[in-house]
């Protein structure tokens, strides 16, 4: 049986105490941070196959934490956030900086271990394809590095969730309650989010080029396709 590895960023104690204990009878192997620096740290240094990640911290909070992990360290494991405020604002926030998740505190136990093994058996099923190819563009989704025709590709982090997404349904249609239901659940962002996300990754992995992978069929959705 795989026992899956866990870090877990909390300052609070009693709270990391109680999670680590319950999750550790779950059969999950727990590692700890209860600072931003040492996060930082062991999510470069270590390798795990998830992140619970509380976004009050002292020194650097979980959005700033996220984002590095995301943009600097180019860490694609899975990341679910901790948040006491239930408000929209700050849950697109922790999205936009790479989050695979959120959870708002208090929450239940089994709540939190039954998102952690979705987010842990999303992962592993696209790591069994380590490398997503459409005509020339290429996604490493172990390091989450873009490239096409050898050079980088410069996406936010929700730019290359939505490029993972297309990538992997390619050359599937893709509709746009699809692309908002995987990148932010049953949030619903302002209208434009989306938009401003897709003119951003088509001017990235099309523009410079000259032939265009990323169709959009109006009123219906996207997808990427290789040009015939």
């Amino acid at each position: 049986m795989y026992h899956a590895n866990i870090l877990l960023v909390e300052d609070h104690q009693d709270l990391a105490e109680a999670v680590g204990a319950y999750l550790e009878s779950s059969g999950f192997i727990m590692d700890y941070a209860y600072d931003g620096l040492s996060a930082l740290h062991l999510g470069a240094t270590q390798s795990y196959d998830a992140i619970i990640l509380d976004i009050m911290l002292p020194g650097i909070n979980g959005l700033e934490i996220c984002a590095r992990l995301r943009t600097e360290v180019r860490l694609a494991t899975p990341i679910l956030m901790l948040t006491a405020r239930d408000q929209l604002d700050d849950k697109l926030q922790g999205f936009q900086q790479g989050a695979d998740d959120y959870l708002v505190k208090p929450f239940d136990m089994p709540e939190l271990e039954a998102r952690l093994n979705a987010l842990i058996r999303r992962q592993r099923g696209e790591l069994d394809k380590a490398v997503y190819k459409v005509h020339d563009l290429q996604l490493d989704t172990r390091t989450m590095q873009a490239t096409r025709q050898g050079q980088a590709i410069h996406l936010s982090p929700t730019g290359l969730r939505i490029l993972r997404i297309l990538m992997r349904e390619s050359p599937n249609l893709v509709t746009r309650e699809q692309l908002e239901k995987e990148l932010w659940g049953d949030l619903t962002p302002d209208s434009d989010t989306l938009r401003s996300h897709v003119y951003k990754l088509r001017k990235a992995i099309d523009k410079p080029f000259t032939e265009g992978l990323l169709e959009t069929q109006p009123g219906l959705g996207l997808r990427l396709v290789a040009p015939e």
